[in-house]
């Protein structure tokens, strides 16, 4: 994403974290470091291309980091860096306003 080109705040936070997807791993991540495959079982209906393609593009907008380990079979860790960790109150909040909308 290119931050130069837009003014608006609201409309910043929707590039970056905007999709279902994008949301939904954060969420996953904010209980800490996970691997790829723990991250696929906990967003529900994520195929393995697109988790792929959202975590790519979430490690560039310097959201989420990778660390991959040199063993056979390679093992592959994500988690939050400092700039996703400071979403998490706002992945807070969206749940607080989630489970009042959600209440009859």
């Amino acid at each position: 994403m290119d931050k130069k080109k837009i003014n608006c705040p609201v409309e910043i936070t929707l590039a970056i974290i905007g999709s279902k997807w994008k949301v939904l791993i954060l969420r996953e991540l904010m209980d800490g470091t996970k691997r790829f495959s723990e991250l696929g079982r906990g967003v529900d209906g994520i195929t393995q291309k697109m988790l792929t393609a959202q975590l790519r593009q979430m490690e560039k907008d310097d959201i989420v980091s990778r660390k991959v380990y040199p063993v056979v079979p390679p093992r592959v860790e994500y988690s939050l860096t400092k700039t996703g960790k400071s979403l998490v109150p706002v992945l807070n909040a969206m749940c607080r306003w989630g489970s009042a909308y959600k209440k009859p």
